[in-house]
């Protein structure tokens, strides 16, 4: 059988998909001149592949099937499962229904397809629900699946086949697509958080990989590309101290070389653990901090870390060489336009190399969503972004979100301290200088800002 498998790109913004927002995935579309440049430079980190679909590449490819992977063209094949998401669902079953128009038979895979399945089924033959691994072997031991396919997640992780990265590689190079420069690797599944907002938790529960399988894993991709970089996935990898200490030992002592992200919470980090990563590998830690508002946190179940242990961890990186992203949400119900100027503010002290800012989307399926339904206003899923207001905020209009989102992107990056803080400079000479510069960058940030709404960030 030949096998399509089809993670299609947009033609509009920068689109994740996948394991980000759990898999509903995100769309950022420049607004401004410093986002068209942030957009720039993220796209120029290249794309990470869809990890459900290594999976299946590896399924189908262990039964003998053929595969096809494309980001675009439609290649021929028997079969095409389709990677779901909500931001740009209509080009997904645009492309379905081409397909079945040439006689191929589609399915549709992902947390966008399973959550709401009333947007693919009338575009497709069956689609999966849940984790896709147990209805992939289905299809690949030859059975027919037609409708809603129920697939459990699988318990023992360890049971799976590693994603098959060189037989998507090598796969049709004539469907355009391009060789896969970071690899992503899922070390556990799910969170052991209970933040309300968040939907990595809401399609099963927690479950880990043992040190000695992920460590094969990355031993194989280390033969087979150099010293490949590696995006952990895990929402947080941090989570089991001892677990991840011991895959850092286990990398040093085979002699694996791999340059891996990782994303995890600040407080489930230490000097020992912080040192283990970075002589395993460390490049990039990301994190969430959302906003500087310990008790708007608790209201979503997140818990705060405190401030000066994030800040610890932001200067122990620096001295490492280990870069720092630090995640931002504006728009809690508990948020007015001192609390979000009190983030952004608060942001560029804490000094991470780069910021996210992001503002708060209530998705199918999580706590948050059934909490603030009768103030949702939005009915296109496609909007459902993490940059676009798509409910009635109590406090802030749709275009002071949308204001208070550029305001923090061109704050935090137009200005001399970043530039130091990025190519990690040696500033003590010259830092009151910095201070100095990065002040008047932030008074020119006022008077743009009171012109456009006769209002300031006062941070």
């Amino acid at each position: 059988m030949k096998v399509i498998l089809a993670d299609l790109r947009t033609a509009k913004g920068l689109v994740a998909k996948d394991t980000v927002a759990g898999g509903f995935g995100s769309r950022f579309v420049p607004f401004s001149k410093v986002t068209r440049v942030y957009s720039y430079f993220k796209s120029r980190l290249g794309e990470i592949p869809s990890l459900q679909l290594g999976y299946a590449a590896a399924i189908f490819s262990q039964h003998g099937h053929s595969i096809h992977y494309t980001r675009d063209a439609l290649p021929e094949g028997d079969l095409a499962l389709v990677l779901s998401s909500l931001v740009d669902y209509r080009r997904e079953v645009s492309w379905a229904e081409q397909a079945r128009r040439q006689g191929v038979r589609v399915g549709f895979l992902g947390l966008a397809s399973t959550k709401l399945p009333e947007l693919f089924e009338p575009h497709a033959d069956f689609l999966i629900l849940g984790e896709p691994e147990s209805a992939l072997l289905r299809l690949a031991r030859g059975e027919l699946l037609r409708g809603r396919i129920l697939s459990p997640a699988v318990q023992n992780l360890d049971e799976l086949p590693f994603p098959a990265w060189q037989v998507m590689n090598a796969a049709d190079q004539a469907c355009g697509v391009e060789p896969i420069r970071r690899f992503p690797v899922l070390s556990s599944r799910s969170c052991p958080e209970f933040c309300t907002y968040c939907p990595h938790r809401i399609l099963s529960g927690y479950r880990s990989r043992s040190v000695a399988n992920v460590a094969d894993e990355l031993e194989q991709l280390a033969g087979r590309y150099g010293t490949p970089h590696v995006v952990f996935r895990d929402p947080l990898f941090t989570h089991d101290r001892a677990r991840c200490l011991a895959l850092c030992e286990a990398l040093l002592q085979r002699g694996v070389r791999v340059a891996f992200d990782c994303e995890t919470r600040l407080d489930a980090l230490d000097e020992e653990l912080l040192n283990a990563l970075h002589r395993a590998g460390l490049q990039t830690l990301t994190f969430g901090v959302e906003s500087v508002e310990a008790q708007t946190l608790r209201r979503v179940g997140r818990r705060p870390i405190p401030q000066p242990h994030q800040r610890w961890v932001i200067q122990a990186c620096r001295k490492l060489g280990i870069r720092t992203l630090a995640y931002y949400v504006f728009g809690f119900l508990q948020d007015d336009w001192d609390s979000i100027a009190a983030t952004i503010d608060y942001s560029i002290a804490l000094g991470s190399t780069l910021a996210q800012y992001k503002i708060l989307t209530p998705y199918p399926g999580t706590p948050l969503w059934k909490q603030l339904s009768p103030l949702i206003y939005e009915t296109d899923w496609e909007k459902f972004d993490g940059y676009t207001p798509t409910f009635r905020h109590p406090r802030l209009s749709s275009e002071e979100l949308r204001f208070l989102l550029g305001a923090a992107y061109a704050r935090f990056y137009v200005r001399p301290g970043w530039l130091v803080n990025y190519w990690n400079l040696d500033g003590r000479l010259w830092r009151s200088l910095i201070r100095r510069m990065d002040q008047k960058a932030l008074q020119w940030h006022a008077r743009k800002e009171m012109a456009l709404v006769s209002r300031a960030v006062q941070c």
